[in-house]
């Protein structure tokens, strides 16, 4: 199953069984959010720059708990990388902020 959800610009972005399978593996913790998941990508608190030029979308789901979805913006599509739960974004936050 493919889920699409728009970013803040506009752009489609796909979030695919695939990278859904990778994001668990790697993250367990993240089973059962992919709602949550797409939802930061839609409807993001921040959005940072990555190395890559990447999106790195953040957004608080419990208090000092945060979800930091990963995708890439094409000219009409997109695609997510991966995604992961923190506490520490200072290392997000030093990137430079794209949204708002």
């Amino acid at each position: 199953m493919i889920s699409i959800v728009q970013s803040k610009m506009g752009v489609p972005i796909r979030l695919t069984d695939e990278r859904w399978n990778h994001i668990t593996e790697e993250h367990c913790e993240l089973a059962g959010m992919r709602v949550e998941i797409l939802e930061t990508i839609s409807n993001p608190q921040r959005i940072f720059i990555g190395n890559n030029e990447e999106r790195m979308a953040l957004r608080e789901y419990s208090n000092g708990l945060y979800v930091v979805a990963i995708y890439r913006e094409l000219e009409n599509d997109g695609f997510i990388i991966t995604a992961f739960l923190t506490r520490r974004i200072r290392s997000v936050e030093r990137r430079l902020q794209l949204w708002p």
